[in-house]
């Protein structure tokens, strides 16, 4: 909200203020206008654009450039509200006046609303209110947009996989090499997935090495023929130390994907990438670096496309159609007819624990011999106890 001379309310409020829009949605909201005192207002007009814009210095050259999305233009009028015959008209105090507008964002890929370190992608709706004798006031409100990728594509769903070796030397002596081969299911991953990672590390020269994975976001940046490029580490997961000689196997190590924004791939001047970068530090020589590309969505629309590969193995093995249940058990044999009569009790059946040897073998617990069950006590319709109280 702003405050000008004579103008108590001037702002731009969207019918769906939370909504984060994709191509071909309708974008609908009314400028909202209230005045202190008697107003003319001649033009209520309404800018909406959507822009990616780059922009660093170089020494003393700038690199500017900028692609445009949406572009939309509208000169607003008020329902059921009288207006002169050069369109304007008189707005009273103690009244809202609202001038309602409403677009469609293009057909087509759109970038992604981000905000990078060199660049943006950024949408918003600019309102004008023209006065005579006073300069025109201007308010602006951005909205969110969102490229909708599905990862659920075939391209994307592929698996992805690839191997590197580096030679080790110590004072131009060779030292062995470290190697390493990695594999994902798939690349296409959406916000709360699990990576799941199958690796192979060997390790064949004299030093101790450590594999790690990161999920690493690329930022390029193009304008005036020149490239601008930013990386940063968004997540990590480590491994054990490999000395000389061993290696060491991952299978379904997993690396979740956080709250991150989608690959922006489809714009000219702006791209957002991501990699899964596995790697091996090596003491005092340059790290192995593996990276195997991701591409990161907004849109999951299969059946278990958001569970790891491991986790869908497993909900598959835990079938339970092929179970023999019966309908009804059967009864417990009688005792009697498995227990024969003269089985007795011929130890406790919790020994002390002195009992046990002294051997340095022994476990320290309690040990239960073998034992045979009594039989229940016979049956018999006279009471002792009634007995035992006659006989005194």
């Amino acid at each position: 909200m702003v405050m000008f001379k004579k103008i108590k309310t001037f702002e731009v409020a969207f019918s769906e203020p939370d909504k984060v829009y994709s191509s071909g949605d309708k974008v609908a909201g009314r400028v909202v206008v209230e005045v202190a005192e008697v107003t003319r207002v001649t033009r209520v007009k309404v800018l909406a654009c959507g822009v990616a814009k780059v922009l660093w210095i170089k020494g003393p050259q700038q690199c500017k450039q900028e692609m445009e999305y949406l572009r939309y233009e509208d000169v607003l009028t008020l329902d059921d509200h009288p207006a002169d015959a050069d369109g304007s008209v008189i707005l009273r105090p103690g009244n809202t006046y609202e001038y309602k507008f409403g677009f469609e964002l293009p057909q087509g890929p759109l970038g992604t609303t981000f905000k990078g370190k060199y660049g943006c992608v950024d949408y918003w709706v600019k309102a004008f209110l023209d006065r005579p004798s006073f300069p025109t006031q201007v308010i602006k409100k951005r909205f969110e947009v969102m490229d909708q990728i599905d990862v659920n594509t075939p391209d994307l769903m592929s698996p992805v996989a690839a191997k590197k070796e580096k030679k080790v030397s110590c004072m131009f002596i060779p030292d062995g090499h470290v190697s390493v081969s990695a594999r994902i299911d798939r690349k296409g991953f959406c916000e709360g997935d699990d990576i799941c990672i199958n690796a192979d590390f060997e390790n064949t020269c004299s030093r101790i090495v450590m594999p790690k994975a990161a999920i690493v976001a690329k930022h390029t940046y193009l304008a005036n023929g020149q490239t601008k490029v930013f990386s940063q580490k968004l997540s990590c997961v480590r491994g054990n130390h490999i000395v000389s000689g061993m290696s060491e196997s991952w299978r379904g190590k997993t690396l979740r994907v956080k709250k991150i924004k989608p690959s922006i791939l489809g714009c000219n001047i702006l791209r957002v990438e991501y990699f899964l970068q596995i790697y091996v530090s090596v003491p005092g020589s340059k790290k192995i670096i593996l990276e195997l590309p991701l591409v990161i969505g907004s849109k999951s629309s299969g059946i278990g496309s958001r569970s790891s590969s491991m986790a869908s193995q497993t909900s598959s093995e835990m079938s339970w159609v092929d179970l023999n249940i019966p309908d009804a058990p059967e009864a417990p044999p009688c005792y009697l007819d498995i227990v024969p009569e003269d089985h007795r009790l011929e130890s406790p059946t919790t020994p002390l624990l002195d009992e046990l040897d002294n051997s340095f073998d022994s476990p320290i617990f309690m040990y239960a011999p073998e034992f045979k069950f009594m039989p229940p006590p016979t049956y018999t319709e006279v009471d002792p106890c009634t007995i035992n109280n006659n006989v005194q």
